[in-house]
Formats: structure tokens, C-alpha cells, sequence
């Protein structure tokens, strides 16, 4: 008994503690050990949220917490992951401050950033919302959206000409022409024709006749596995397998390493509910990264505030990259607490929606001068 009284004690005193570090820092805490749901934002409590818009976002984002207790509850292992990687919306005051000053450049992941998982991969559609958001943002700021999905698909996807793109992880990118007083001299001359126009920066162009091969081969191959799904993503390509039925989910995985042994130039990696082959070659998102902010002109520069907000795998390339540089905020979107590089986090694309909305809300209300294009 005199055990069991000590272990409670020393529980209580833990709890105790980690919920006083997460109220120092803003974090949101749970007073229950039990998973509870509760409102991220309780509007009339915070004296900032005066626009009418962004209110309304707010409590849509409350009626979804309190319709669906799954997806949107608290536990003690994601606050206390939250203490290492607070709610960037919470943070918001005290990242704008740092920002002073700095031009920021803003950088998206599509998938389970702008547009929410989902079964179909062709029915990811973004939000009217969040279109409209996005477009403000890139008003102010340069904005890059880098995904998986070809480069075509995203720009469909988004609807919108007044950022840039990248597509299959940062394999196809279509960027500002190449800056004068550049930095990365082997850039120079890959994103400019004959005429001086910007053509797409392609490193892995001349791995597209094997991918076309494997693209054909691995259709024949899954076509069987009901639920099974092979999309051709440019310069790299993804089995989803979200609809497979778990038994067959050992036999689409043999399948694909079967057809990869046959391709040892290319790798196999994993995102959520989906297997990547992408050519072998050391480029990623975190590249991509380099190489928008080369093309901007701004590699070289002490006074940029990158923003990369993304959810997979994939985009922790592009976490680690910001982290090096030692200049601006990786933002990690997940619901449940994972290892990342990231230094802030949004739940979803419903906190990422806000987050930009603030963002352009904070730059058209600030006395800085709106950057030139």
C-alpha cells in the first residue's frame, strides 16, 4: 500500500509539473490523464481575434472538435510533445516580433497541409478558404508550394498564379528567373531558354524514360490488389495503398520491391498510407528549398525568415535544411506527436488555415513596407 501511495504521489507531482512548463509556454494542457476533447480556441477569451473572418474559422474549427472526438482530442502524450514543439499559433506574437525587420519567404507542403488525407488522391481539393488565404499570403511574401505530386497536378490542385511550384519532391520546380548576383553558379544556366524565359529546373530529367517503364510495369503488377493504386507523379511515382485491405498489404509490398530490385538507380521510401520510388539522386525538399531561395536572390542573406510548413516525411528534409541555416521556423502539421525537426506544429489544415490568415492579417496591419516582387 505504502508503494502504491508513492507511486501516485510521484505521478501527481510529475503532472503537476509538466502542466505548469506548458501553461509558461502557452501550450494548451489536459487536467486528465484520460483523452478529453476540448476547444483549441475559446474566442471570447482572446482579445486578438477582432476580424469577423477569422473568428468564423475559429469556431468551425470548434463545432469539427466537438463532432468528431477521435480526430481532435487532447492526451498527455501530445501536450507534453507540444512543450518541445509548441502551436505555432499559439507562438504567433513571439515569431512575428522576430520577424521584424526580415523578408519572409513562406514555403507549403499540398497534402494534409492545404488539403486534408484522403482516400482518393485525385479528391485532395483545397478549400475555398484556404485558396483565398494562400493567395493573400503570396501577395506579401514569396510563396512556394513543394509537393510530391507533379507539378501539374499541384498547380491544378491550388488555382493559382501568383506563387511558384514544385513538383515530385522538388524534382520539377518552375521558380523566379535566376537572380542576378546568384550564388549557386551551377543553377545558372539551367532555368532560362534560349529566349530568356524561365523554364522548369528538372534534375532527375533523364530518369523519365525508366520511370515510364516502371510506372507500366507496376500497373500490371497491383492490378489485382483491390484498393491498390500506382500514380505517375513526373519524376517519381507513388503506390497509395490507403484502400488496400491490411492481408494484402505484405504482397503490394513485395510487388514494388520486386519491380525496384530490377531499378537499382532508384530508392523506395514511405509516406502516409504510400510507397515513393524516386530516382537516386541527392535532391529532396530541402533542396528545393536552396533552390528557391537561390533563384530569389536571397541564399546569401542574413536577413530572411523562411516559413516551411508541411506534414510528411518528405518535408523533413526541408526542416532540416531551415534548421541549418539557422534562419527561420520549420512547422510540423500532425495531430499526434512524432519525431520531426521542425520547431513549431499545427494540429491541421484547419490551424494552418488560420495560421496564414493571421499571417496576412499581421503583414497588412504592420507599419513594414510590403516587399517588391
Amino acid at each position: 500500500m505504502n508503494y502504491m501511495f508513492i507511486l501516485i504521489a510521484t505521478f501527481k507531482i510529475i503532472k503537476t509539473k509538466i502542466t505548469k512548463l506548458q501553461e509558461a509556454m502557452g501550450v494548451p494542457t489536459s487536467h486528465s490523464t484520460k483523452r478529453i476533447t476540448q476547444p483549441i480556441f475559446k474566442v471570447k477569451e482572446d482579445a486578438s481575434l477582432t476580424d469577423s473572418n477569422e473568428r468564423t474559422l475559429i469556431r468551425r474549427r470548434i463545432l469539427m472538435d466537438s463532432n468528431n472526438n477521435d480526430t481532435c482530442s487532447f492526451s498527455l502524450p501530445y501536450d507534453s510533445w507540444m512543450v518541445k514543439h509548441p502551436s505555432a499559433l499559439h507562438s504567433f506574437d513571439r515569431l512575428m516580433k522576430s520577424a521584424m525587420g526580415k523578408r519572409i519567404i513562406v514555403f507549403l507542403d499540398y497534402d494534409g497541409t492545404l488539403s486534408p488525407i484522403v482516400n482518393d488522391p485525385d479528391r485532395a481539393f483545397m478549400s475555398d478558404e484556404m485558396r483565398a488565404a494562400v493567395r493573400e499570403v503570396a501577395t506579401y511574401f514569396p510563396t512556394a508550394i513543394i509537393s510530391g505530386r507533379s507539378r501539374e497536378k499541384v498547380k491544378d490542385f491550388v488555382k493559382l498564379n501568383n506563387l511558384y511550384y514544385a513538383g515530385s519532391h522538388g524534382m520539377d520546380i518552375m521558380a523566379p528567373l535566376m537572380a542576378i548576383g546568384s550564388s549557386n553558379a551551377r543553377h545558372s544556366d539551367m532555368n532560362l531558354n534560349t529566349k530568356g524565359n524561365g523554364v522548369p529546373f528538372q534534375p532527375a530529367k533523364k530518369f523519365l524514360p525508366a520511370i515510364q517503364q516502371i510506372v507500366r510495369r507496376l500497373e500490371n503488377e497491383v492490378k489485382d490488389i483491390k484498393g491498390a493504386r500506382v500514380e505517375d507523379n513526373g519524376f517519381c511515382l507513388s503506390v497509395h495503398f490507403r484502400q488496400v485491405q491490411e492481408q494484402d498489404y505484405g504482397v503490394l509490398e513485395k510487388k514494388v520491391k520486386c519491380v525496384l530490385e530490377e531499378n537499382p538507380q532508384f530508392r523506395l521510401t514511405e509516406g502516409k498510407k504510400v510507397l515513393e520510388i524516386r530516382p537516386s539522386i541527392e535532391w529532396n525538399k530541402g533542396n528545393a528549398v536552396e533552390y528557391f531561395l537561390d533563384t530569389l536572390g536571397l541564399n546569401s542573406s542574413t536577413n530572411i525568415l523562411p516559413l516551411y510548413i508541411g506534414d510528411d516525411r518528405t518535408d523533413e528534409d526541408a526542416f532540416k535544411v531551415i534548421k541549418r541555416r539557422g534562419q527561420g521556423y520549420p512547422i510540423l502539421v500532425s495531430s499526434i506527436p512524432r519525431e520531426t525537426n521542425a520547431f513549431y506544429s499545427l494540429r491541421d489544415p484547419s490551424e494552418v488555415l488560420i495560421f496564414l490568415t493571421k499571417l496576412a492579417k499581421w503583414m497588412k496591419s504592420s507599419s513594414i513596407p510590403k516587399p517588391c516582387p
